[in-house]
């Protein structure tokens, strides 16, 4: 479950044209990880005996260093995993969260009228996906791959259009019901 922050009652109402999570990518499933330790455990502990029982005992410490290097490195990786970003577009604004791995937390709030989505069509690996508006400029999805940056812009732009479709569209009937000075 994704969790969620809290909203007043009044933006909660409100229409949502958009509503993402967008979250990094890890191949290797928790389970994964642990077959692969014991194998690299395995592998090391069997590769440290061979040298100790050849008169070379002080490299089998050495095996053992590289298999924690491994797994703090691992460690480290599936902690940046906790990092994500949620967008949400409303009728009023876009805002963007983004949670880091120690939970802390970032917000930002666009007005969606003005708001532009810059990628490079076709994206590269070093593209960066940002939104801009009045001379702020947010990078999102640093750690998405080019394809999953472009389906999103694609995606959030769409969404864009159509949320300032229908504020046109609200304008426009309200500009006709509104009395004419007679």
């Amino acid at each position: 479950m994704t969790p969620r922050a809290s909203t007043p009652a009044s933006v909660a109402a409100a229409p949502v044209y958009f509503d993402a999570v967008l979250t990094p990518h890890r191949s290797l499933s928790p389970t994964g990880f642990w077959v692969l330790m014991a194998l690299i455990s395995a592998v090391s502990f069997v590769s440290g005996m061979f040298f100790a029982l050849n008169g070379a005992w002080p490299v089998f410490g050495y095996f053992g260093l590289d298999v924690l290097l491994i797994y703090l490195a691992f460690r480290a990786s599936y902690r940046s995993a906790r990092l994500y970003e949620t967008v949400k577009l409303t009728e009023d604004a876009l805002v963007v969260e983004r949670i880091g791995p120690g939970r802390r937390r970032a917000r930002w709030s666009f007005q969606p009228y003005w708001l532009r989505v810059e990628l490079d069509d076709p994206p590269q690996h070093h593209s960066q996906l940002r939104l801009t508006s009045h001379g702020r400029s947010l990078v999102l999805g640093a750690f998405l791959s080019p394809g999953e940056r472009f389906e999103f812009a694609a995606a959030l732009s769409q969404a864009l259009r159509r949320q300032r479709d229908t504020a046109r569209g609200a304008a426009s009937a309200s500009a006709a019901q509104a009395p004419q000075p007679g």
